[in-house]
């Protein structure tokens, strides 16, 4: 495998916080703030919006998407390998195009959705594609094989079917 990009951030250690969950939160949750709230970030020139609803805790939806799994939002789990990458969407979304980087678009409930692929440190965040704008949808680890390989098939078909329209 080869080495981290240098435009990637460190890791978010929970360990670095004395096990305080509560700091280990506030930490993270400052870092998605100051990635997606406090700046504005592009995805290939588009505008990032947020999902902000539900609020719970008083962060937003994309936060607890980025950082838990579940599909109920009032139930949703912490995952720590999630956690610990808080500080890696915003960065994967600007260096999209970077050839370290893959990235498609694949439809998801009627909608378009754009998963831009880390392959190397098995790292995606995925966009929905909005009228006028892009929303963060969800970002997380790739840890089951079956996941890679759909991954690897969507990203092929796709630009195999953009090379065959021209």
């Amino acid at each position: 495998m080869s080495a981290t990009p240098d435009w990637l951030p460190p890791l978010v250690l929970f360990s670095d916080f004395s096990g305080n969950w509560d700091a280990y939160l506030e930490a993270i949750y400052a870092f998605f703030k100051q990635d997606f709230i406090d700046s504005k970030p592009m995805f290939q020139g588009r505008r990032l919006g947020l999902k902000r609803h539900p609020m719970i805790h008083g962060k937003e939806a994309t936060f607890w998407h980025m950082t838990s799994e579940e599909m109920d939002e009032q139930n949703r789990t912490p995952d720590f390998r999630r956690c610990e990458r808080i500080r890696w969407p915003k960065p994967l979304i600007e260096h999209s195009k970077k050839p370290e980087v893959k990235y498609w678009v694949s439809v998801k409930r009627n909608e378009d959705r754009i998963h831009i692929w880390l392959e190397q440190e098995d790292y995606v965040v995925v966009l929905a594609d909005r009228k006028g704008f892009l929303l963060p949808w969800t970002a997380f680890l790739v840890t089951r094989e079956h996941t890679r390989k759909k991954l690897k098939r969507e990203y092929e078909a796709y630009w195999k079917n953009r090379s065959q329209k021209g």
